[in-house]
């Protein structure tokens, strides 16, 4: 009975912590990170299924063959971690280089690592998608459906693991801006 109550209490203690270091992780990426600003485009916003979010899709996420100089000529295949170096060019980051081994990241630069997911030939030529792992910003219910221009603000770690800081409608966080959109 005994042995039984420790494993138990060791099982608790050990996903306690998991729980725990989980949370921390991401407060360190939000409160360290270095804080930069993403372009979206509009995608249908609403899974009823799912819960109420809105899907993100950005303009770093099609990265041209030539961002990836001479060490690409032909899209990624779906799954490899690429790394995405990003520059601030007016009000937002855009792609800089893209590799699929670690780049070095000057001070005015950020890193970002993302996975392929497919690529095409498309109208700019031959891209690869990738994702980040921002591409889902989960909302109060019934608030999954905004009007207007979407911006993300993203806290980025020395990981380049990218965490959603706050996302606006029209430069209004997005709580207020559906507020107002309620009036």
């Amino acid at each position: 009975m005994k042995t039984k109550l420790l494993l138990l209490s060791i099982v608790l203690a050990l996903q306690t912590v998991w729980v725990l270091g989980t949370v921390a992780v991401q407060e360190r990426a939000l409160s360290h990170g270095k804080l930069i600003l993403l372009e979206t485009r509009p995608v249908d916003p609403r899974d009823l299924l799912r819960g109420d979010y809105v899907i993100l899709s950005y303009e770093i996420s099609d990265i041209h063959v030539s961002a990836f100089g001479s060490e690409r000529t032909n899209a990624l295949p779906a799954g490899e971690t690429v790394y995405v170096l990003l520059h601030k060019q007016g009000e937002f980051h855009r792609v800089l280089r893209a590799s699929t081994s670690p780049i070095e990241a000057e001070p005015e630069e950020v890193l970002l690592k993302g996975v392929s997911r497919y690529g095409w030939n498309g109208t700019r030529g031959l891209t690869t998608r990738v994702e980040y792992g921002l591409e889902r910003y989960y909302v109060s219910e019934g608030t999954g459906n905004p009007t207007g221009k979407l911006t993300v603000q993203v806290a980025v770690p020395a990981s380049g693991q990218g965490v959603i800081k706050q996302v606006f409608v029209d430069g209004v966080p997005y709580v207020q801006a559906l507020k107002k959109q309620a009036r």
